[in-house]
C-alpha cells in the first residue's frame, strides 16, 4: 500500500471535512423539509412566501393530504366494488319494498344521533384540510357536511313520532318533509360549488383562513335556524305535501325526489371528470348513495316504516359515514408513513451524532495523547537528567580542589554518561509504550531490580534521613520484562515515596518486600510512612494529569500503572497504619516464575 505523504494528508482531511459537512447539510434539509410536511403553520408561511409552487395543481409543492392524494388503482376498484354493491342492495330491495316492519320511535332519534356525529367529524376534517392547503372548494363541501350535521338534528326533531305525536315547537305534518327536501338538496348544490372551484388557482390568504372557517360555521347555523323556523313557525306557507300522517301527496313522492336527483345528477356530471384526488372518488361515492337513498325511499315507495324507507335510512348513514371512514383511513396512512419518515429522519441523526462523537473523541483523543506523550517524556527524563546534573557537579568540584582527584572525577563522569545512556533508554521506552508493536521480554531477577533502583536513589533518601528495609523472598524470583520499563516503575513508586516522606516530622521508613503468591504470580511492596492519600483521591491517583503535588506532572502513577498493565500485572495503593500508603505491584502468574536459590 502507497505511503501517504504529508502533502496529501491535509487534502485527505479536508476532502473528509467537506463529506461531514456535506451529510450535516444533507441532513438539516431533510429534517426542515418533514418539519414543514408535519407542521401546518411552517407550511402556511412556506407557501405564502412561494404562491406559484403551493397551487392545486402542484402536488409536489403541498402537504400530501387526502385532497390532493392520487386514488390508486386498488383504491379505485374498491370505490366501484363499494357502488356495485350499493346498487344490488337497491335491486335487491325494489321488489319488496313496501313491505310493512314495526314501528320503533326510537329509530329516527337514534339514527339522527349517528349521522350528527359523523357528518360533524367529517366537517371538522375537511375544515382541518382546508386550513392546510386553502382551497375555496375545500371550505364549501366541509360548510356542506356541516349543514348536514345541523339540519338532521331539526328533521329528528320536527319528525312525527321522534319526540312528540307532531314533532316540537309548532311543528306540522309538512315540516318534517321539507326538512328532508333541504337536507337532501344540500350535499349536490355544495358538490356542484365543489367541483366549479377544485381546479382554481385562487387560494385563501394565510390570515383569512381561520375566519373564513368561523364564518362558514356561522353562517351554516344561521341558514339552519332559518329553515327550521320556516318549516315550524310558517308551516302554513308550504305547499302540502301531507294530508294527514300517512298517505303522501304526488309532489312528495315524484317530484320532490324528481328535483333531488336533477340536482345529484347535475352534481354528479360536473365532479365524475374532475375526479383527481381520493376525496373526489369517495365524494361520488357518497353522492350516489344519496341518490340512490332519494330513488329508494321517496320514488318507487310511497309510506313511512316500510322496507324501502328502512333501506332509505342505511344509505342516509353510507352518504355520512363513507367520507369520514376513508378520511380517517388515509390520515392513519399518512401520519404512519410521516411517522416512519421521521424514525428514519431520528435514525440518520442519531447516526450523523455518533459520527461527528467518533470525531470528537478522536480529537480529543489526539490532543489528550499529544498532552500524555509530552508530559511522560518531561516526567521520565526528569530523574537521568537531574542525576546527570547532580554527577557533573560532583565530577567539576573533585576537579576544582587543589589536588584535584581526576579518579573521583572520572567515576562521577562516568556516571554521568551512564545517565545519559539511561535517559535515552527511557525515551526509547516511552515509544515502545505507546507503540503496538510486540516488545522484547526478557528474563530478569526481580530482588535485583529493586536493588538497583535504591542503588540509584541512594543520595536521594539520606538528603531526606529516610531508613530503608528489604524484605527479600525465600526464592530468587525472576519475571519476563522490559528492564527499563520496570525499572522506571520502581523508580517512580520510590521517589513518590520520598517525596511523602520530606514534609513529615517523626519516623521516616521506607519498607519493601518481595514474595511469591499463591496463584504463582510476584508481589512488591513499597510502604512508606509520609501524608498518605486522601479516600476521595484514591480513584484518580492513576489517571493521566492527576496529581497532587503542586510541582507534579501527573503522570507518573498512569505510566506504572500502563507499564504494569502491558506485562500481564496490576498496581494498586492502600493505606499504611498510622500512616502513609503502600503500592502494590504484582504481575501475573503467566509472566511470572520461581528460581531457587543455588
Amino acid at each position: 500500500m502507497a505511503r501517504q505523504t504529508s502533502g496529501d494528508r491535509p487534502a485527505s482531511r479536508a476532502s473528509s471535512g467537506s463529506g461531514r459537512l456535506a451529510a450535516a447539510r444533507s441532513f438539516a434539509h431533510s429534517h426542515k423539509i418533514a418539519h414543514y410536511w408535519t407542521s401546518g403553520t411552517h407550511f402556511e408561511s412556506m407557501t405564502e412566501s412561494k404562491d406559484a409552487a403551493s397551487a392545486p395543481g402542484s402536488s409536489a409543492a403541498a402537504p400530501q393530504v387526502l385532497a390532493n392524494v392520487r386514488p390508486t388503482p386498488g383504491q379505485r376498484r374498491t370505490a366501484r366494488a363499494f357502488l356495485l354493491a350499493l346498487l344490488v342492495v337497491l335491486l335487491g330491495t325494489w321488489p319488496i319494498a313496501a313491505i310493512k316492519l314495526p314501528e320503533v320511535d326510537a329509530f329516527v332519534p337514534t339514527l339522527a344521533a349517528a349521522l350528527f356525529v359523523s357528518d360533524c367529524v367529517t366537517a371538522a376534517l375537511l375544515f382541518a384540510q382546508f386550513s392546510i392547503l386553502r382551497q375555496w372548494a375545500l371550505l364549501v363541501i366541509a360548510s356542506g357536511y356541516l349543514f348536514s350535521a345541523l339540519i338532521v338534528v331539526a328533521h329528528a326533531l320536527t319528525f312525527p313520532g321522534a319526540f312528540t305525536p307532531t314533532g316540537v315547537l309548532g311543528s306540522g305534518p309538512q315540516s318534517a318533509v321539507w326538512l328532508y327536501w333541504f337536507w337532501h338538496a344540500g350535499l349536490p348544490l355544495v358538490l356542484i360549488g365543489y367541483a366549479l372551484l377544485k381546479d382554481t388557482d385562487r387560494l385563501a390568504e394565510v390570515r383569512f383562513t381561520q375566519h373564513a372557517i368561523s364564518l362558514s360555521i356561522a353562517g351554516v347555523l344561521v341558514l339552519v335556524i332559518a329553515l327550521f323556523w320556516l318549516v315550524t313557525q310558517h308551516e302554513h306557507l308550504l305547499p302540502i305535501t301531507f294530508v294527514d300522517a300517512r298517505p303522501l301527496s304526488l309532489f312528495r313522492r315524484v317530484v320532490g325526489g324528481l328535483v333531488v336527483l336533477a340536482l345529484g345528477g347535475i352534481a354528479l356530471c360536473l365532479l365524475w371528470p374532475r375526479q383527481r384526488s381520493l376525496l373526489d372518488q369517495w365524494l361520488v361515492v357518497a353522492l350516489c348513495a344519496l341518490l340512490l337513498e332519494v330513488v329508494l325511499a321517496s320514488v318507487l315507495s310511497a309510506g313511512r316504516y316500510n322496507l324501502a324507507w328502512y333501506a332509505g335510512r342505511f344509505y342516509q348513514l353510507v352518504t355520512a359515514t363513507v367520507v369520514m371512514v376513508v378520511l380517517l383511513a388515509e390520515m392513519t396512512r399518512l401520519y404512519a408513513g410521516v411517522a416512519r419518515s421521521n424514525t428514519m429522519l431520528e435514525r440518520e441523526r442519531m447516526m450523523l451524532q455518533r459520527a461527528l462523537d467518533a470525531q470528537r473523541r478522536e480529537r480529543d483523543a489526539r490532543l489528550i495523547t499529544g498532552d500524555v506523550v509530552t508530559a511522560t517524556i518531561a516526567h521520565e527524563v526528569k530523574q537521568p537528567l537531574a542525576a546527570m546534573i547532580t554527577r557533573s557537579e560532583t565530577g567539576l568540584r573533585w576537579l576544582d580542589r587543589a589536588v584535584p582527584d581526576v579518579d573521583k572525577a572520572r567515576a562521577a563522569f562516568r556516571d554521568v554518561a551512564a545517565d545519559g545512556y539511561r535517559a535515552a533508554a527511557v525515551i526509547e521506552s516511552i515509544r515502545a509504550n505507546f507503540r503496538k508493536d510486540a516488545q522484547v521480554r526478557v528474563p530478569l531477577v526481580l530482588d535485583d531490580l529493586i536493588e538497583e533502583a535504591l542503588e540509584l536513589l541512594q543520595d536521594h533518601l539520606k538528603s531526606h534521613r529516610i531508613s530503608v528495609s528489604f524484605k527479600r523472598g525465600a526464592r530468587l524470583l525472576q519475571v519476563m520484562g522490559d528492564r527499563i520499563q520496570l525499572q522506571e516503575v520502581l523508580l517512580n513508586l520510590l521517589t513518590n515515596a520520598i517525596d511523602a516522606m520530606a514534609t513529615v516530622d517523626g519516623p521516616r521508613a521506607l519498607a519493601l518486600s518481595s514474595e511469591l503468591r499463591d496463584d504463582g504470580g510476584v508481589m512488591i511492596s513499597i510502604a512508606d510512612t509520609g501524608t498518605g492519600i486522601d479516600a476521595q483521591d484514591v480513584q484518580q491517583v492513576f489517571n493521566p494529569l492527576f496529581t497532587t503535588k503542586s510541582d507534579g506532572m501527573g503522570m507518573g502513577l498512569s505510566i506504572c500503572r500502563s507499564i504494569v498493565e502491558a506485562h500481564g500485572g496490576m498496581l494498586w495503593v492502600v493505606s499504611n497504619r498510622p500512616r502513609g500508603s503502600i503500592f502494590q505491584l504484582v504481575l501475573s502468574g503467566t509472566t511470572a516464575t520461581s528460581v531457587n536459590v543455588v
